[in-house]
Formats: structure tokens, C-alpha cells, sequence
């Protein structure tokens, strides 16, 4: 297992706008798009290619595709606002949902959707969360997809605290988890310092 925090100009500065109290819903879903594009240039470097025979205009040449499908699995609600952001280098990309709540009193997610593509088994799949606070949810839905029989799980996140990284390498040791910072610490309500807030309210401007 890896942890790789992708450090890139642009995704700092876009994170940066993205933290500010006074960044709008349309500031901060156009920047967590954007960001979530420039993670996935950097994973998807290592993916795996098929090479097969193509003809352009002049010539009979060697051309590459993606060898395995590439699976997205959201953790809804905040996680929907990576999806298009990734979609956009990988078109072909398949999605499933998995739907959890936090109990606001445990801090304990709670299951209440669930829906995946056909044969996940082969694919590499992501697990997309903007936050990686505790680290219940990302192993509830990482627990979920391995279920399903999926091997290759990445979990993508923007924000993580220490608490949430060390949860989710205890419980899931062969998974990869990529993030765009390390913050500081989680508070007594279970949220990232200096963080971002709540992600999915500040998404879809429900507070």
C-alpha cells in the first residue's frame, strides 16, 4: 500500500480557493472538479495498456487503450463531485454508488444505497471522497466494493487527516490512497483542521 499526497501548483492553488469560508458553490464544485481531474492525470499514470494495431491516414502503426475497465464509486453525496472531473480523460469510465451517512452523535457511517457495474472484479476501481476525516465511510465503502470481488482499489480523496489515513491503513493495508493534502488533525465533531467544512453542503449549497 502507498499514501501519495499529488503536490501540483494548480491543485494548490485550486485547493487554497476551495478552503476559503467566502467561496461560493460554484467556486468551490468548478475548483473540486478540476482538482479531481488533475489527480486522476497523476494515477492514471502507471495504468495498464493494450497495444493493438491501428492505420492512420499514411501508415499502418502500433496504437494503446486502456487495458481494464475503470470504475468510479462515489461515496454519496459529496464524493458525486469528483465524478465529472475524471470522466472527462476517461469517457468510458463505468459508475457505481455507494450511499453513506455519518450518525452526527458516534460519528459512525451508516449504509443506506449501494449499486455497481457489471464485472468490477477485473477493473480498477476508485473510491472518491473529498474528505477523508475519521476513515469509517472510506472503509464501510471500501469494505463494500471488495465484497463485490473488486482487487484493484485506489481510494481518491482531496483532504485527509492524520486519523483517517492511519484508520484506513490499519483495516485495509493493500489499498492505495491518494489525496491533495494532509492536514492537521481531526476537532471534537469529526472535522478536518484546517479542512474544508462540509463538503457536501458546501457542493450542493445546502447550508
Amino acid at each position: 500500500m502507498a499514501f501519495t499526497v499529488i503536490k501540483h501548483p494548480l491543485i494548490l492553488d485550486k485547493l487554497t480557493r476551495m478552503r476559503k469560508k467566502d467561496s461560493n458553490s460554484k467556486v468551490f464544485k468548478e475548483n473540486l472538479d478540476e482538482i479531481a481531474q488533475l489527480m486522476a492525470y497523476e494515477i492514471f499514470q502507471t495504468i495498464e495498456l493494450k497495444e493493438f494495431e491501428i492505420e492512420t491516414p499514411v501508415a499502418v502503426t502500433k496504437g494503446y487503450k486502456i487495458a481494464k475497465d475503470i470504475v468510479l464509486f462515489p461515496i454519496l453525496r459529496a464524493g458525486l463531485g469528483m465524478v465529472d472531473g475524471i470522466v472527462k480523460l476517461v469517457p468510458n469510465a463505468k459508475i457505481g454508488h455507494i450511499g453513506l451517512y455519518r450518525d452526527e452523535t458516534t460519528l459512525e457511517p451508516h449504509e443506506y444505497f449501494a449499486k455497481k457495474p457489471q464485472n468490477i472484479k477485473e477493473a480498477t476501481v476508485l473510491v472518491l471522497d473529498p474528505m477523508l476525516a475519521t476513515g469509517g465511510s472510506a472503509n464501510m465503502a471500501i469494505d463494500k466494493v471488495k465484497e463485490w470481488g473488486a482487487t484493484n482499489i485506489k481510494l481518491v480523496c482531496l483532504v485527509a487527516a492524520p486519523e483517517g489515513k492511519e484508520n484506513v491503513e490499519k483495516h485495509h493495508p493493500d489499498i492505495d490512497i491518494y489525496v491533495a493534502a494532509l492536514d492537521e488533525k481531526l476537532d471534537s465533531k469529526g472535522y478536518i483542521i484546517p479542512g474544508l467544512g462540509d463538503a457536501g453542503d458546501r457542493i450542493f449549497g445546502t447550508k
